[in-house]
């Protein structure tokens, strides 16, 4: 798993074998069960992790309670309720374990003071936010100027096993439809599908 996790980091911005070393001695290994909660609404959150197996979600609710999902988390990939951990504010967002997951988990400050001594760690760290920043802009556009069908194409594309791990109204709160709407959906892109290989 860690030449995995090398290999994952370094796509993001390569890490000399000594920043690596020394980035990796700050996690460790914590197992979480289906439904538990890596960080909640409402607390300071100080640490963030690696997920390395299982699928959880980032969500947050309106008054009424209903709730959204913002983003999936699946392996290898950062998991955290950053904005907390940035500003030291209270956690707006809860990150719920949708499966059993495995996650290498860090203290936040720890990781600050690691800048110090390899500035490439902090660099690092910069691009990754810049990456999130991307990330969050294309899905806000996505919500806003594509229908349904083409966000579910996209989902497809970037989540291609998720379907089959996750209870489907998970994937129509992220996809913003009812689980009614997310049924025709599918059907009509499976009709679609059976109608092309004919």
């Amino acid at each position: 798993m860690t030449a995995q996790i090398k290999t994952y980091l370094n796509h993001i911005s390569p890490l000399s074998d000594k920043a690596f070393n020394a980035f990796m001695e700050l996690f460790k290994e914590e197992r979480f069960r289906k439904g538990d909660f890596f960080a909640q609404e409402g607390i300071r959150e100080q640490r963030f992790g690696i997920l390395t197996k299982g699928v959880a979600r980032a969500f947050f609710r309106n008054a009424k309670g209903t709730e959204y999902n913002k983003f999936f988390n699946v392996p290898i990939s950062f998991i955290g309720a950053y904005s907390s951990l940035v500003t030291g504010n209270v956690n707006l967002i809860d990150i719920q374990c949708l499966t059993d997951c495995h996650i290498l988990t860090a203290d936040y400050h720890a990781l600050r003071e690691l800048y110090k001594a390899f500035p490439e760690i902090e660099s690092f760290s910069r691009r990754l936010a810049e990456l999130y920043f991307v990330a969050k802009e294309k899905r806000e556009i996505e919500l806003v100027l594509l229908n349904a069908q083409e966000r579910y194409d996209i989902f497809q594309q970037e989540y291609p096993e998720l379907e089959q791990q996750i209870p489907q109204y998970h994937i129509a709160s992220y996809l913003g439809v009812t689980p009614t709407q997310l049924s025709r959906i599918r059907r009509t892109a499976q009709e679609q599908s059976i109608s092309l290989h004919r």
